[in-house]
């Protein structure tokens, strides 16, 4: 199941502008094929996998969302414009924080994925380097 729709992308961000980015013979419609190559799901998929079971039985609307707007800055061959620039880049820190577990969608984890949360520890024999070890050099 994609994370967006053909629907959602005319919804959000309008036709003509879809027009504009996908259409490359000048039919003035929208090429899908373009679009598909284009969808947002394996770069979502990256960031989810390891905390959500995929692919997901529901999309939740912030990842509908957030699959347009990644989706809309890749369509833009060139340089885009800084607002499309902005979205993606807070789409990609609400997926890293999706993936850290700092922001929840309200759907089951995997199994057995639990929460980062503390410090690392580290287990390591002692220095043979010290200080003190060195003092003479």
């Amino acid at each position: 199941m994609p994370y967006a729709t053909t629907q959602d992308l005319i919804d959000r961000f309008g036709e003509e502008e879809l027009i504009q980015l996908t259409d490359r013979t000048g039919a003035g419609v929208i090429d899908t094929a373009v679009l598909d190559r284009t969808v947002a799901d394996g770069e979502i998929d990256g960031y989810l996998s390891g905390r959500y079971a995929l692919p997901l039985a529901e999309v939740p609307p912030v990842l509908v969302r957030v699959a347009c707007d990644i989706t809309r800055y890749h369509l833009y061959d060139d340089v885009p414009h800084s607002q499309v620039r902005t979205r993606y880049e807070d789409a990609r820190r609400l997926l890293a924080s999706i993936s850290t577990g700092k922001v929840q969608l309200g759907l089951p984890t995997s199994a057995g994925v639990e929460p980062i949360t503390g410090s690392p520890e580290v287990d390591a024999p002692e220095r043979i380097f010290t200080g003190n070890s060195l003092e003479d050099f």
